[in-house]
């Protein structure tokens, strides 16, 4: 029997982001994003006012906080459904360092994101190499964040919705349709990429923002996407293809 040769994994959030900032093709939709520090958080505030900060390597959105700077120059931070407040900059980042950073963290520009329902919401496009050894979107998926959480992930609460339902809220059948390819063509950009890069890839998850001007940004890149979430949908054909292929990768039993 064949061995079959698993898809490469990549867990560090700072060296996926570095390996999308290579391409001309992909930058554009990639947030500004830097390493944990003092400094670096200080002066991202300054600059967007309202920043994630997110372990370097975690999943399901565990980890996740989101930092800002009000109008009345006080500083905020949200873990889970927990908001703290704080009179200055260095207060806050003290409270913040002593209690939840205790690993490395990286900081990402925050989007200000379509909502549906009154709650954010992303998107997931699952895009995997096929029995030709071709990319190929194989899903695509909105997840709504719970109403008092800041992340999306389904496994933290997050309801996986039909991504027609989600977008056709905002723009008509046609081009919501439209839309849905562009977002499928950046996928396939964003695949490629990874495999010019470090060969061996064989799926990628990716997570995208819409922000309120429809710019599509990349939260993020999971290199083991969970198939799983498809099977959410009425429609069970991209759950199956999705599950199909994930097992030809040698990543679930048969």
């Amino acid at each position: 029997m064949k061995k079959v040769r698993k898809s490469r994994t990549l867990s560090s959030k700072w060296l996926k982001t570095k390996i999308l900032l290579r391409s001309k093709e992909v930058r554009a939709f990639v947030p500004e994003t830097k390493l944990l520090n003092s400094t670096n958080l200080f002066t991202m505030l300054n600059k967007h006012r309202m920043v994630y900060v997110k372990p370097v390597r975690g999943t399901s959105g565990q980890g996740v906080i989101r930092v800002e700077r009000t109008g009345g120059g006080t500083f905020t931070y949200k873990v889970d459904k927990v908001k703290r407040r704080f009179v200055t900059y260095n207060a806050m980042f003290q409270s913040l360092s002593k209690s939840k950073l205790h690993r490395a963290y990286l900081i990402q520009k925050g989007i200000q994101l379509l909502t549906y329902q009154r709650r954010i919401f992303d998107i997931r496009v699952m895009v995997q190499k096929n029995m030709k050894n071709e990319w190929e979107v194989t899903g695509y998926i909105g997840r709504v964040a719970h109403p008092k959480k800041i992340v999306t992930n389904y496994h933290n609460s997050g309801k996986p919705i039909s991504l027609e339902l989600l977008i056709g809220a905002y723009l008509s059948p046609m081009n919501t349709q439209a839309y849905i390819n562009k977002l499928k063509i950046l996928g396939l950009r964003i695949a490629e990429q990874f495999q010019r890069q470090h060969p061996g890839f064989k799926e990628i998850g990716v997570d995208i923002g819409v922000d309120t001007k429809f710019k599509p940004w990349i939260i993020e890149v999971n290199t083991a996407p969970d198939p799983f979430i498809f099977n959410q949908l009425k429609n069970k054909n991209m759950y199956r293809k999705a599950l199909r292929l994930a097992r030809n990768h040698g990543r679930f039993r048969r």
